[in-house]
């Protein structure tokens, strides 16, 4: 077991913002647990460590991502923390449970930098503690998802990120989101013929968010630098459109791709079909809320309905020693993430008595993160998961893949059984009891039952934890 004044979980955008703050103004020591193989989170996601003539050099895919130069900022002054002593940063290490000890906080790891083979387990206390764990991508089944080939837009961009993989020759990109055009735009760079990006939604929704574009004017450079890059590789984008079917044998071939009414439902007869060979479909974001559930701290809804950590305006959550930073209050990029975590390393190191930011940092991280969480609302305002979404599914369409739940099953425990959330549909059909316990079924099931996401769902456990591990987290701990 080791012991430090401040344990921060996560080392993208928001925890790396936190550290920074934190060094540059106490003397307070840092661990930051990062469950990828290094910093920068899944934004400024980097390639894994490899030697050999197909090694990617550092910089090669640069041109996948975006605002670099404050990555190269934060990073040096991590860097900098872990050359005086004063920041030591663990990779791999996935924290599968965060409880209160004593006077401070006790997570417990598994780390995996040894292999499936070599995992063990320890437990790391701290004073004070952030949950910068980010989001995960959120899907919704439809006929043919399951297919070998189709994946999530944020599953396509981490083998580009991670290694300059494109997932096919030929991909059609659907869903709802800004997030879908630097996808197709990052497939394109790379060769694959992106055969359209499909939105479900209308630009003219965006029409009513004036105000929140009026003030962020970088974000519409960002959304023109992709548009540009899709004009050049001719690549189409149709808006009120949805994909409704994927096809194939041993893999993903074709997709059906229908357009929508004005209230969100495929029209009949409006279907077409395109030859493909892998697929990207996003809905949006849902925060990975484990280890605040598990604490108890409180939380509010979204404007979608989504919960999210609940904090005041120096990212304090409602149990002393405990902040949140970045998508796990809200859904809202690395901008937004950074700027929270700079004020939640401001907070640590006033709340500690060890230090001072300064004011000028607080007051102008409480503008940034009002303007920015005011553009996030406005997205997911323009960009709502549309009515019909389920019009096209069929009978035997799995819901579930873990548990291989069908479609009927669950709605007949919804129609004949009385299911009227996610839970219940779990209780009485196993949807979200296999390995990813809910995170990729549970949002569907929450719109079949009752039309909203649902709570956050508590897991003690987080990540799934060998016996060994946890064995040596017992051995380590005098709990």
């Amino acid at each position: 077991m080791s012991t430090t004044d401040v344990l921060l979980i996560g080392a993208g955008p928001a925890g790396l913002a936190c550290a920074a703050t934190i060094l540059a103004h106490s003397d307070l020591s840092v661990v930051v647990l990062d469950a990828g193989h290094g910093p920068g989170g899944q934004y400024w996601r980097q390639p894994a460590p490899a030697a050999g003539p197909n090694a990617l050099v550092p910089g090669e895919l640069a041109d996948l991502h975006h605002d670099q130069t404050t990555f190269a900022e934060l990073l040096q002054e991590v860097q900098r923390g872990r050359a005086e002593g004063r920041l030591e940063l663990r990779s791999e290490q996935h924290v599968w449970s965060l409880v209160p000890v004593g006077d401070g906080y006790a997570a417990h790891t598994v780390d995996r930098a040894g292999g499936p083979s070599r995992t063990a387990g320890s437990t790391t206390r701290a004073r004070a503690v952030l949950v910068a764990t980010g989001a995960y991508d959120r899907a919704l089944p439809f006929p043919g998802w399951d297919l070998p080939g189709v994946m999530t837009v944020g599953g396509l961009q981490a083998l580009l990120k991670a290694g300059g993989v494109a997932a096919g020759r030929r991909v059609a990109i659907g869903g709802t989101g800004p997030f879908l055009l630097p996808v197709a735009a990052g497939l394109a760079r790379r060769g694959s013929t992106v055969v359209g990006v499909y939105e479900a939604n209308r630009p003219t929704l965006w029409l009513r968010e004036a105000r929140a574009v009026a003030r962020n004017p970088a974000k519409l450079g960002e959304g023109a630098g992709y548009a540009g890059t899709l004009i050049r590789h001719r690549v189409p984008v149709r808006t009120g459109r949805m994909i409704v079917a994927a096809h194939g044998t041993d893999r993903v071939e074709a997709v059906t791709v229908a357009r929508l009414d004005r209230a969100g439902r495929p029209v009949v007869g409006s279907e077409h079909r395109l030859a493909v060979d892998a697929v990207g479909v996003g809905w949006g974001f849902t925060p990975q809320l484990d280890l605040a559930v598990t604490l108890g701290v409180d939380r509010r809804p979204d404007v979608a309905g989504t919960e999210v950590v609940a904090v005041d305006d120096l990212q304090r959550t409602s149990r002393p020693g405990v902040y949140a930073a970045g998508e796990v209050c809200g859904v809202g990029g690395a901008a937004l993430a950074v700027a929270e975590g700079t004020l939640a390393g401001a907070a640590i190191v006033a709340d500690l008595g060890r230090g001072a930011a300064p004011e000028s940092l607080v007051r102008q991280g409480r503008r940034s993160v009002d303007r920015l969480r005011g553009f996030a609302d406005a997205i997911l305002r323009a960009h709502p998961v549309p009515a019909g979404w389920a019009d096209r599914l069929e009978p035997q369409t799995v819901v579930c893949r873990c548990e291989e739940v069908s479609y009927a099953a669950v709605r007949a425990a919804i129609d004949e059984r009385g299911a009227g959330d996610a839970r219940q549909v779990k209780q009485l059909t196993r949807t979200g009891m296999g390995w990813c316990q809910g995170r990729v079924c549970g949002y569907a099931a929450g719109l079949l039952t009752c039309g909203a996401p649902g709570p956050a769902v508590e897991r003690l456990v987080s990540a799934p934890v060998p016996l060994g591990a946890l064995a040596d987290a017992a051995a380590g701990s005098d709990d």
